[in-house]
This record gives C-alpha cells, structure tokens and sequence, in this order.
C-alpha cells in the first residue's frame, strides 16, 4: 500500500499575508486560490520541487481550525542548505545560522508571519535521484 502525504494545514490568522510570505518570500508556486463559498477560501502552494503542498485558508471546518502559529517543525528539505539560506536571507526570511546537528544533517530554522516554524535541512545522502 503506498501512502503519500500530499497536503499539510498551515494556520494563518491573515491568509493573504501568509500567501504572499510563502509565494514572494519562499518561492511556492500557488496552485490554487478560490473562495468556493462566503466565508470560506482555499489556498495551496507548493514548493518548488515538492509533491507535497500546504493549505492555508479560512471556512474549512477543521482544515482551518488549528491555532496560528502552532504548526511546528515543517522541513523543506534542501540539497545545499547555505546556499538555500542565503537565498532566502536575500528575499528577507530572518532564517537562523546553519547547525550541523550531527552525521552531516544540517539544519536552519525560521517562522512564517504567524510563527509557524520551518526548517531548511540538507541530509548528505539525499542527493542525485533521492533527492
């Protein structure tokens, strides 16, 4: 049986705010924006490279019920995580110093608008066609 996580919630207080953060600061591509009803909208982005997206929206019953701001530990996994963070630091992510948490897996940390944390992490055997 082949289980493929596709979609991951990301609370947001401001949808729009998140959406530009994630698309113009991080590079997601926006996949979807539609408000199928008053009160409710739905937002996926994906990063580039990914076949997992993230929702962001509001109306969505418990899609959109989650606290902003508690979401925890989303790993963008990267094949050079310097490179990575200083492209970012370039877009104006406030992204950590990088840490070598040990085996060559390195790490760099940040939040989105509402604290939501994100990490770049580069593992030195995810390269070529495991990447």
């Amino acid at each position: 049986m082949d289980l493929k996580l596709e979609l991951v919630q990301v609370p947001a207080s401001d949808v729009d705010r998140s959406l530009a953060f994630y698309r113009d600061r991080l590079g997601f591509v926006l996949d979807v924006d539609v408000t199928p009803m008053d009160g409710m909208r739905v937002v996926q982005l994906t990063p580039p490279g990914s076949a997992c997206s993230i929702l962001l929206g509001t109306g969505m019953g418990e899609a959109s019920s989650m606290t902003p701001g508690t979401q925890r530990a989303l790993h963008l996994v990267v094949a050079d995580v310097r490179a990575a963070r200083e492209e970012l630091v370039g877009r104006g992510v406030d992204v950590d110093e990088v840490v070598d948490v040990g085996g060559g897996v390195l790490y760099a940390w940040f939040r989105d608008p509402d604290g939501n944390s994100l990490a770049l992490q580069e593992m030195p055997w995810r390269t070529g066609e495991n990447f």
